[in-house]
């Protein structure tokens, strides 16, 4: 599993996500980012957060399975992710990455994903297609 590095204090990493500003490195061990951190200046509705314990079971196997570098299910797994609905912080193309959740029973890919960010390695999940994305907290 992938876990935010908890150096980085969350002043920084809001400065760093939302307007570009550099991030600094706080000397004392700082809280995880909330998602009302990373989000701010989004939809609300739109960028929540998540208890790593409340994902479904299928999100840890593809968290693991990000972790170890595949191989994955899909040869959509790993692409970039564009950003497109805009719903997560503007970042460079190339900083998101996409994965697929399985759906059990699903004949398709289904709806939900694992969207990484590469800097921060802050991981997103959706279930409804990029409608909307929790940042998923590893501290609860």
């Amino acid at each position: 599993m992938r876990i935010p590095p908890r150096i980085l204090s969350v002043t920084a990493l809001a400065a760093a996500l939302l307007i570009g500003g550099p991030a600094t490195v706080s000397a004392t061990a700082a809280p995880a980012p909330s998602a009302a951190t990373v989000s701010a200046g989004f939809s609300a509705a739109a960028v929540g957060d998540i208890c790593y314990s409340d994902l479904p079971p299928q999100a840890y196997d593809t968290l693991e399975l990000i972790e170890q570098g595949g191989p994955f299910p899909y040869e959509q797994d790993g692409t970039v992710f564009q950003n497109r609905e805009g719903i997560l912080p503007s970042q460079s193309t190339g900083y998101y990455h996409e994965y697929t959740v399985i759906t059990p029973g699903s004949s398709t890919r289904g709806a939900r994903r694992i969207v990484t960010g590469e800097e921060y390695q802050e991981d997103y999940y959706t279930a409804d297609h990029y409608a909307s994305f929790d940042l998923i907290d590893y501290a609860c």
